[in-house]
């Protein structure tokens, strides 16, 4: 037996602006669409917000349309554009022999090695990749840790991501994920320790004969 989250919706007869009235109504208007499905449907609001803090984008659910179920992601949610209401969703109806291409976000653990050691802070740049698995191996997150920037010169790149088992990370292996970024402070303390203020003016001037060009 499944243990997704079932939604529980209706055919829909309603299309075009008359969706409005379904709104007014409690009702929220949504679409299947795959392969060999299209169709119009209805969810409750308030049940569908429900099943949606749950469910989200990444995870697959039940959607139960007068007797027959039918295997789904969250593909899109339209919300109002100023009160936030939710006033369309579209379900993929997945085959689950069938590979799906979906977005990982990515979730950053541990403390670089620099940071750690007071001399600034490591940036996270990229907070999603796309990948690619069958449905059952679908996972909303991937993550990694900022203990592999062992330096300041050290950089996280999507080719450095573990995979969970069975997925398959779709995004350019050279796109930065992390990289440490020094502190004004620490840049300073780092002039102070090492470089002399003649060589500071030196590069400074070099720098305003640049910008005349």
């Amino acid at each position: 037996m499944s243990d997704r989250i079932v939604i529980e919706a209706e055919p829909r007869e309603i299309i075009g602006k008359q969706t409005s009235q379904l709104r007014r109504e409690g009702w929220i208007p949504g679409i299947i669409y795959g392969r060999k499905t299209q169709k119009s449907v209805q969810m409750e609001q308030k049940a569908l917000r429900r099943a949606l803090r749950v469910v989200g984008t990444a995870h697959l659910a039940d959607l139960s349309v007068g007797g027959t179920t039918h295997t789904v992601l969250v593909r899109e949610i339209q919300q109002h554009a100023t009160r936030g209401d939710i006033i369309h969703v579209d379900f993929m109806e997945v085959d689950m022999k069938v590979k799906l291409r979906s977005a990982a976000e990515l979730l950053g653990t541990g403390v670089a090695t620099p940071e750690s050691e007071g001399l600034g802070v490591a940036t996270q740049f990229l907070h999603e990749v796309e990948i690619e698995c069958l449905p059952d191996d679908l996972v909303s997150s991937i993550d990694f840790d900022f203990g592999m920037i062992k330096t300041p010169e050290d950089v996280i790149f999507v080719r450095d991501l573990i995979a969970p088992r069975n997925v398959e990370i779709l995004s350019d292996p050279d796109q930065v994920v992390a990289r440490f970024e020094f502190t004004a402070t620490a840049e300073e303390e780092g002039l102070e320790d090492g470089v002399s203020a003649d060589a500071v003016e030196v590069i400074t001037k070099g720098k305003k004969e640049e910008e005349k060009f």
